[in-house]
């Protein structure tokens, strides 16, 4: 059943609205794409979007500089959104989400249960930006708008690249550039343009990765130490997964970085070989089939030697059931 946005928030005076820790192109553009659409169609309601600072690369979009960082103590909210993945991962956010009337969560992820008393949990879009679209009424959307989806489209899909890409995000995604804003601009600078410390964390992030099981899996670190040394925030480590991910004959891509003592956040990248929420999810973590994370304690070799197991047997699986397919054909 489609939820009916502006039915459920009709009644409501405040309306908070936060994403999961570390925003993504994806959190960031749903976030603020649902912030201008309730401003413009619940002028009623006091509506605010809560999240860790987000990447300086998406202060273009309309409403940035409205987002609240510190999570101050505030009154319980009418209606609360969770965008882009579960409660769980709202950081700051998390008691507005425990104490509003009504909570509605908005996701993607295949990994989501959906912990909201109204749930919208569709893994077969690409982006929760694609979620938002498909839940507004067009009539509504103008450039600001439109930008503000196109940005949380074109990071979740890799801009139309990633294999959750379907006809129907091409679709959405052509009607938004039809708005006029700078769409090429917008993927150079928010999607591929590096400052110059993270070109050097990736360099040497290349450089110094291994490949093992039989070369199928590639894996790169970043410790804390090194992190000091390059001034280095997490955001400036995006990006990486996925270039190792790029390297030729790779099923499996991992990059991890030390965020404690004996304690890393790891990023997993695959191919059709290897699914990467079904990795994750041992661990505690979630995702997509192609794209997922989770965070594990131990040594850089425990972590690596863990992933490992889970990640062999479905490389096994898969050729297996290759070689099966291929004698059936025979």
């Amino acid at each position: 059943m489609k939820l009916d946005l502006l039915e459920e928030c009709k009644a409501a005076g405040s309306i908070g609205i936060s994403g999961h820790v570390r925003p993504d192109g994806d959190c960031v553009g749903a976030c603020l794409g649902l912030w201008q659409y309730l401003k413009k169609c619940c002028p009623q309601a006091r509506v605010q979007v809560y999240l860790e600072k987000p990447a300086d690369i998406f202060k273009g979009i309309k409403g940035f500089d409205e987002i609240i960082t510190d999570f101050p103590r505030e009154s319980s909210f009418d209606v609360f959104f969770v965008l882009d993945c579960a409660a769980d991962r709202l950081g700051g956010a998390l008691p507005y989400f425990q104490t509003a009337t009504k909570t509605i969560n908005i996701d993607h992820h295949i990994s989501n249960p959906g912990g909201g008393q109204l749930n919208y949990i569709r893994p077969e879009a690409g982006s929760t930006c694609e979620l938002i679209y498909d839940l507004i009424n067009p009539d509504m959307l103008d450039k600001d708008l439109a930008m503000a989806i196109y940005v949380g489209m074109i990071h979740d899909t890799g801009v139309f690249q990633y294999s959750n890409t379907t006809p129907a995000a091409m679709e959405k995604g052509a009607k938004l550039i039809g708005y006029g804003f700078d769409f090429a601009g917008l993927i150079q600078e928010t999607f591929y343009r590096k400052t110059y410390v993270q070109a050097q964390i990736m360099g040497r992030t290349l450089m110094e990765s291994i490949r093992f099981l039989d070369g199928a899996c590639i894996v790169s670190a970043i410790d804390r130490k090194t992190m000091e040394f390059y001034h280095a925030e997490p955001k400036d480590l995006d990006g990486i997964v996925n270039q190792l991910r790029n390297i030729e004959g790779i099923a499996c891509a991992i990059f991890m970085y030390q965020t404690g003592v004996l304690e890393y956040k790891v990023s997993l990248r695959t191919s059709e070989k290897v699914n990467a929420a079904e990795v994750a999810s041992y661990f505690g973590g979630g995702g997509h089939v192609r794209a997922a994370g989770c965070t594990m304690a131990g040594t850089f070799h425990d972590c690596v030697n863990n992933l490992s197991l889970h990640i062999e047997k479905q490389l096994k699986k898969w050729e297996a059931e290759h070689d099966k397919r291929n004698s059936d054909n025979s």
